[in-house]
């Protein structure tokens, strides 16, 4: 069914959820897994860095371990994904990154906010869903550590 998955994990509690459950649908279609991390660019942070081009250096260094822990993850289960670091806004990058793959499913976590937050930055969901021409999972299942474990040693299924 899918072939193309791609998994947009930014190392919260909710991406850790979205990444375990778009991890075992992945491995169940026998599909390509693509990992990517987004290193957001506020206003604040590209000022930043515009005054002190090292300023991102632990930041970066930062999300280039998140990344090789999601990479991990997957790879405990047998997937071979392809991971990408890039800076930028998120939803742009999805979904740029989803049309460059050309993927078939997007998983994303989700993460509640007030109205004012989502009035002030948006709906994550809204815009990829506006911007890919493929099928999005908010992956909101809570796959239990010893679930996950159980997979992980011989495939049980999921509950």
């Amino acid at each position: 069914m899918y072939e193309r998955i791609l998994l947009a994990y930014d190392g919260s509690r909710e991406g850790l959820v979205a990444l375990r459950e778009g991890a075992l649908l992945a491995k169940r279609c026998r599909a390509q897994v693509f990992l990517l991390s987004v290193i957001p660019e506020a206003g604040g942070v590209a000022l930043a860095q515009g005054a002190n081009p090292d300023g991102l250096g632990p930041q970066i260094e930062s999300y280039k371990a998140l990344l090789a822990r999601g990479v991990e993850v997957l790879g405990r289960l047998g997937l071979e994904p392809t991971a990408k670091l890039v800076k930028g806004e998120p939803v742009i990058q999805i979904g740029r990154f989803a049309e460059a793959i050309d993927a078939d499913l997007v998983v994303l976590g989700h993460r509640r906010q007030s109205l004012l937050q989502r009035w002030w930055s948006g709906s994550t969901g809204a815009y990829v869903s506006d911007h890919v021409h493929c099928s999005i999972l908010i992956g909101r299942k809570a796959i239990s550590d010893e679930v996950f474990e159980a997979e992980l040693v011989n495939g049980a299924t999921l509950a």
